[in-house]
């Protein structure tokens, strides 16, 4: 019975989706979709996998150059992002998108530091410097910005060089506040740890004292008037908010993976609508972000296991707040090699991906005679009715572990609510890295294992 169930499911499917050709109308469907937006949030199924950021990032140069997108904002950190940022603006000693992309020396490298990211760094940068050619400076550039909070060190330094540079007198005093947490800033986890055991106190207040101090005193008195210095004022106010966000995950980590869990994906919306509110005011006119993360982050979190189990996402948090203002896309795939690390800060590896399981979307997907096509799950059709029973829906971050697949990598979702888009890639290919080591310890929190995302 359930075989013949499938069948129908596949037919119906079938009927209603809209295979992928390799033309430029392939995403027509989500393009117009997107006009008007001012959040467009595109998954990946893997943080390893090469049809997913580059299928990204060919719609996401679409919204730039014809929904007059303001930029992309990416499940990374602060810092790290803002220098592609300051690369993509034309404004970086780094002469090659490679160099700009160096500064991600955090494990695990190859997400972000890649041939797919580094192809768009360039081209970005090239849009950019053609449009400030055609227009006049006052035309103002596309950014590249993190969501994460796991740069505490980089953003506690990025603070104080700022400060330095334009208020010495109020950089002395972020030093002695920041001095609790300098024992910790290269292993942050371990500030959690001596906490919980009683080894030292909370920084908390301090660091809520210099958000402060920054916010209402120093940032409003060095207020400037070209738009680079107002992006610089912004960069280092989000980053004060970074070491605050950071220091209370990192003592929430002892707390249990929800609480860490919904503290990071409630940074990752804050930072998100402060970014948006920023460029918005700069242009003076709505602003669209498109969004790139994983899909456990950007589909609706409240129709999957993590509801059940209390967590909630960026993708879940947009949908409630601004309903039809926020489109989510999500991809999947079958078979192929992903590039992915067996543990963590171990090297990025080829891996092959095992065939889906029986009862998983992907595995219905499978049967489906295109090898790669898009649904559009807005509609209600016979395709989005099967796809209301839920399913096995794969996840793989950063670490794949096939020996465990069912419990490292599979939840339970209703499809046809977590996204409003789906992208169905068959076979896919594992993401090319610019570094093949990593090149810096553990900094990441445990609350991520096993699948790394």
């Amino acid at each position: 019975m359930k075989g013949d169930d499938d069948k129908r499911a596949v037919q119906a499917i079938e009927e209603n989706a809209l295979e992928l050709k390799g033309t430029a109308e392939d995403y027509d469907a989500i393009v117009e979709a997107a006009r008007g937006k001012r959040f467009v949030m595109i998954g990946e199924a893997s943080h390893g996998t090469q049809e997913f950021y580059r299928i990204r990032a060919e719609i996401t140069r679409r919204l730039i150059e014809e929904e007059g997108f303001a930029a992309v904002a990416v499940e990374a950190d602060w810092p790290d992002a803002y220098a592609v940022n300051r690369y993509v603006w034309n404004l970086s000693s780094a002469t090659s998108a490679e160099q700009a992309l160096d500064t991600f020396k955090r494990f695990p490298v190859w997400m972000w530091a890649n041939t797919e990211v580094r192809d768009f760094a360039r081209w970005l940068a090239s849009f950019n410097e053609a449009r400030s050619t055609t227009s006049g400076q006052g035309e103002r550039p596309v950014g590249f910005y993190g969501l994460d909070l796991y740069s505490m060190g980089n953003s506690v330094h990025a603070v104080l060089d700022y400060l330095d540079k334009h208020d010495p007198p109020a950089a002395k005093r972020a030093r002695e506040r920041y001095a609790c947490l300098d024992q910790f800033l290269d292993q942050p986890h371990r500030y959690g740890r001596s906490i919980e055991l009683g080894l030292t106190l909370s920084c908390e207040q301090a660091i809520i004292d210099q958000l402060i101090e920054l916010q209402h005193q120093i940032l409003p008195r060095l207020k400037g008037e070209h738009q680079i210095e107002e992006e610089h004022r912004f960069c280092v106010e989000q980053n004060a908010k970074v070491v605050l966000h950071a220091e209370e995950y990192y003592r929430s980590m002892f707390q249990g993976r929800v609480s860490s869990w919904n503290l990071r994906d409630g940074h990752m919306f804050e930072t998100l609508e402060a970014l948006q509110a920023h460029l918005s005011e700069k242009l003076n006119r709505p602003a669209g972000v498109v969004v790139w993360a994983h899909n456990s982050h950007i589909g609706n979190a409240a129709v999957t296991d993590m509801g059940r189990w209390g967590e909630f996402n960026i993708g879940q948090l947009a949908r409630e707040k601004y309903a039809g203002n926020a489109l989510l896309v999500g991809f999947s795939t079958a078979t192929g090699e992903v590039t992915a690390a067996t543990n963590w800060d171990e090297p990025g590896e080829r891996k092959s991906v095992r065939e889906p399981l029986e009862g998983s979307y992907e595995r219905l997907f499978h049967q489906v005679k295109y090898q790669r096509f898009l649904l559009d799950l807005r509609q209600r059709n016979a395709a989005t009715a099967v796809l209301e029973t839920p399913r096995l829906h794969r996840a793989i971050g950063v670490i794949y572990r096939p020996e465990t697949e069912r419990q490292s990598h599979y939840f339970h979702s209703t499809l046809s609510q977590q996204y409003d888009f789906i992208l169905h890639i068959d076979r896919t290919h594992a993401l090319e890295a610019l570094a093949v080591v990593p090149r810096a310890g553990d900094n990441e929190p445990a609350d991520t294992y096993p699948s790394g995302y």
